[in-house]
């Protein structure tokens, strides 16, 4: 077996504080609102992505994520990389312990090779990805059961959590800790950065067999897929409390570069170059500090404020003072959509135009579809809805009851509830899909894989 180094990168949010931007289908890693060294547009995902390879390229990567998420992974991650599906979200230490059933058994990786697991959407600067050899080797000197990243605090912060090494232990590379405070008020956080406390950042690392014996405690299983069939099993926490904190030995590295949690439009904003994007007409003379984004296609005319993020996207419409962005999660998830308005995917996109409910009791949802050449919907049906689809653009083909028609610019085809059906492009293929019945969810659905191969 190999003895490398296996980096898991978490990507299991969904980044509710950047709605309607980010969504439980579209997450703010993905959204490619940075930019990389030669100016063009890339998201945290592959911002981490590149950092992680450029400063360590032997490192095998694993992404532990949910099933949602996949299609997104695959139009943004280039190069060979591992995917770790959760069945259902059930906290980081469930997440973590599935990923490392994947590096063993599915990998086939030394026991005794290092893990070192990190957010994927942190923004950070290269020095904070050249700690995985770093990490790497005090894991594997035996410093200590865990091994973790801590960043300096550059103020006394109320939203992280801090290490707090002992005092007088250790060397300036490796600190041994003592205990773990989580979200301190700030009189408490300045003592404890005088008492030398670190950010917790949430970058663990650790042998692999160590978090396969605790995993042993849960579940007698050996074999990922199976784990994954008995995921219910796993505790339903974070690492944090989980694991960490109940080791026998922890170490931290510090960490003393840029560090960044963008999870929130205050600090996205600070890392933006446009100030604008999309349809919007600002009035300059009368703005101060306001970011705007307008993925609908009406105009947004922002004028006469200051220090605000507006946002305005299918799913629905911000305007929040920046600092208040960052406290916003409740009501945004008493007001964001049951259903995403705009997904894309790995054989196009879809959008949602409109719902409707009448008095007669019958309900409709129109979207288009956009199917990109060559590509294919999976072949499928639904249990209560019928659906018309009308051909607005393109050419392509469909499938109904095994039977395959070619349709061009406005064809209709219906579909009737649990008739098999799909649909491929030749050209770009537009299609207008009204439905009809109840309920009209993305779950309604049950796949068979692809008609045409």
């Amino acid at each position: 077996m190999e003895k490398t180094v296996n980096v898991v990168l978490l990507s299991g949010g969904s980044g509710t504080r950047l709605w309607p931007l980010s969504n439980g289908a579209r997450s703010k890693q993905f959204l490619k609102v940075l930019r990389d060294d030669e100016g063009n547009h890339e998201s945290m995902v592959q911002r981490t992505i590149r950092l992680v390879r450029g400063q360590n390229p032997s490192v095998h990567i694993t992404v532990a994520t949910s099933a949602q998420q996949i299609d997104a992974l695959s139009l943004q991650m280039k190069g060979e990389y591992a995917l770790s599906i959760e069945p259902e979200r059930r906290d980081t230490a469930p997440a973590i312990m599935l990923a490392a059933a994947n590096i063993a058994w599915e990998q086939g990786a030394d026991p005794d090779s290092t893990v070192v697991v990190m957010p994927i959407d942190t923004y950070a600067d290269p020095e904070y990805y050249a700690n995985v050899a770093n990490l790497d080797a005090a894991v594997q000197a035996g410093d200590a059961e865990l091994v973790l990243l801590g960043v300096e605090p550059t103020y006394p912060s109320e939203k992280y959590g801090y290490i707090v090494p002992k005092t007088g232990h250790g060397t300036d590379a490796v600190r041994p800790v003592t205990r773990f405070v989580e979200k301190p008020s700030e009189s408490t956080a300045i003592e404890l950065i005088e008492q030398g406390a670190l950010w917790n950042c949430g970058v663990f690392a650790f042998k692999l067999s160590h978090l396969l014996n605790i995993m042993a405690r849960y579940s007698s299983v050996r074999s990922y897929e199976e784990l994954r069939q008995n995921y219910v099993d796993l505790p339903k926490n974070s690492f944090d409390y989980e694991v960490v904190e109940r080791a026998a030995s922890v170490a931290v590295i510090p960490y003393a570069g840029a560090w960044k949690d963008l999870g929130t439009w205050n600090t996205l904003s600070e890392e933006l170059i446009e100030p604008y994007a999309g349809k919007v007409w600002a009035d300059e003379a009368t703005l101060s500090n306001v970011h705007a984004v307008n993925e609908t296609g009406l105009p947004l005319v922002v004028a006469g404020i200051s220090d605000v993020i507006v946002a305005a996207t299918p799913d629905g419409i911000l305007v929040s003072g920046k600092e208040a962005s960052a406290h916003i999660k409740g009501i945004v998830e008493e007001a964001s959509a049951e259903r995403p308005m705009y997904e894309r995917k790995r054989w196009g996109e879809y959008r949602v135009i409109d719902e409707g409910s009448y008095e007669d009791g019958s309900h409709t949802l129109t979207k288009e579809i956009v199917l990109l050449p060559g590509q294919q919907l999976s072949h499928h049906r639904h249990a209560h809805r019928a659906e018309m689809w009308i051909i607005a653009n393109g050419e392509g083909e469909v499938v109904q009851n095994e039977e395959v028609t070619h349709v061009k610019v406005g064809d209709s085809v219906r579909i009737e509830p649990m008739q098999m059906h799909s649909a491929r492009a030749i050209s770009e293929l537009h299609i207008m899909e009204v439905q009809v019945g109840w309920p009209l969810v993305e779950e309604d659905v049950e796949r068979f894989g692809n008609f045409w191969q």
